[in-house]
């Protein structure tokens, strides 16, 4: 029985986290797996938390997880999920040491995984200063130089975000900029520069941005970079025949449930609003959820 679950929750960060705190506080029997290796690992402060604002990011998940473990009915077990799969019962989840764990519902709670673009210290500055989220680190950089990497519509979109924290902005769309008439009449109207030339590295002091370098030889100076990059799902989705949205997210509905019955998801997995208090807010609401269910069914 020591494998077996009422709930296994993939991913044991903040929305993992937190449905387990409100699943071991429902009495039921709960399995939280986790690689260990966050998005925002290299995040040095967390922004926009009520009771938590300037903590690391490992402060508070390592007090979260210290407090949910507190609950004798949630486990937690370190290792990268390879494979799920629905039985009988149920699912199965196996990890890449070749352990099986099971259970009657599924929480995926495993996040996303950035892709960073061919960029020489992009990786370096990601979560530091080449950021995602201007209510995340927005008002650290207030008023400072900053840039935005993007294109099409989302940088314009994002632009008025970024204009509201500061008027020294610079666009970077890294080729060929895609915008209509009526946006570049905007950005010019509002002073915001735009760059179409191809950044060929970012200069950096311990992740601290110094410089846009682009490949003409030109030089930017900045002190933020916000860049709206692809991702991919950090579960094999295709195990499950789970739906994605347009734009790449697991797809749930109001109350957090896939396609696939049983299986729920929460987190950055399934919403572009990335941030610790969005996490939280799923992952309890999502927990209160997959606990009603096994209420009525075992009612």
């Amino acid at each position: 029985m020591e494998n077996k679950f009422d709930v296994i929750i993939i991913g044991g960060s903040y929305a993992g986290l937190s449905a387990g705190m409100a699943l071991g506080r429902s009495l039921r029997n709960v399995l939280i797996i986790d690689s260990g290796k966050p998005c925002n690992r290299q995040t040095p402060h967390s922004h926009n938390f009520i009771t938590h604002d300037g903590k690391t990011p490992k402060e508070i998940s390592d007090l979260a997880k210290e407090q949910v473990l507190k609950y004798e009915t949630v486990k937690f077990h370190e290792g990268k999920v390879r494979k799920t799969a629905k039985n009988t019962a149920g699912f199965e989840v196996e990890t890449e040491n070749g352990k099986k764990f099971y259970a009657k519902k599924l929480i995926l709670a495993s996040g996303v995984k950035d892709m960073m673009p061919d960029i020489s210290g992009f990786a370096e500055c990601w979560g530091i200063s080449v950021i995602h989220c201007p209510y995340c680190h927005g008002f650290e950089v207030k008023g400072e130089a900053t840039g935005i990497l993007s294109n099409g519509d989302i940088i314009f979109e994002f632009s008025k975000l970024v204009f509201n924290l500061t008027k020294d902005l610079t666009l970077f769309t890294n080729g060929k900029a895609d915008l209509n008439d009526e946006q570049l009449e905007k950005l010019n109207e509002n002073k915001i520069r735009l760059i179409e030339d191809e950044i060929k590295k970012i200069d950096h002091e311990n992740g601290q941005i110094q410089k846009v370098i682009l490949k003409n030889g030109k030089e930017i100076p900045l002190k933020a970079l916000y860049a709206k990059i692809p991702f991919e799902q950090n579960i094999n989705v295709e195990d499950l025949n789970l739906e994605l949205t347009e734009h790449g997210f697991i797809k749930i509905d109001h109350f957090h449930k896939t396609n696939m019955d049983g299986v729920f998801a929460c987190g950055d997995n399934v919403t572009m609003m990335r941030s610790v208090p969005n996490a939280v807010a799923q992952g309890n609401f999502t927990g209160a959820i997959v606990n009603k269910e096994l209420s009525e069914e075992d009612f």
